[in-house]
């Protein structure tokens, strides 16, 4: 299954990248293909909308969403769990995922 990883960056030492490639790393490792929208990491001339379209564009060829901690503290990431509850896909915290396997 392709789950997007969602999470809070903005503010965050190296924007929370860390955790994001951690949580990719997990997921592939069940056997899942974690789809990281940090991957490209800072894009010179970008901002926060442009990463959020960018992620926007990743999630819609996911089939789940698998939250970081402190989620919920995000702009970006309410967002993306907004859409992704009304498409339907499963939504739940990174352990969530890991224990389902």
């Amino acid at each position: 299954m392709r789950i997007y990883i969602a999470g809070p960056m903005t503010g965050l030492p190296d924007y929370n990248l860390p955790a994001f490639a951690k949580a990719k790393e997990v997921l592939d490792a069940l056997g899942h293909e974690g789809v990281n929208p940090g991957e490209p990491g800072v894009i010179d001339g970008y901002e926060w909308s442009d990463y959020v379209r960018d992620g926007l564009h990743l999630l819609l060829d996911c089939e789940g969403v698998a939250l970081l901690d402190g989620w919920e503290r995000s702009k970006g990431a309410q967002l993306e769990v907004h859409i992704a509850r009304t498409l339907g896909m499963p939504v739940g915290k990174l352990v969530d995922w890991i224990m389902s396997d």
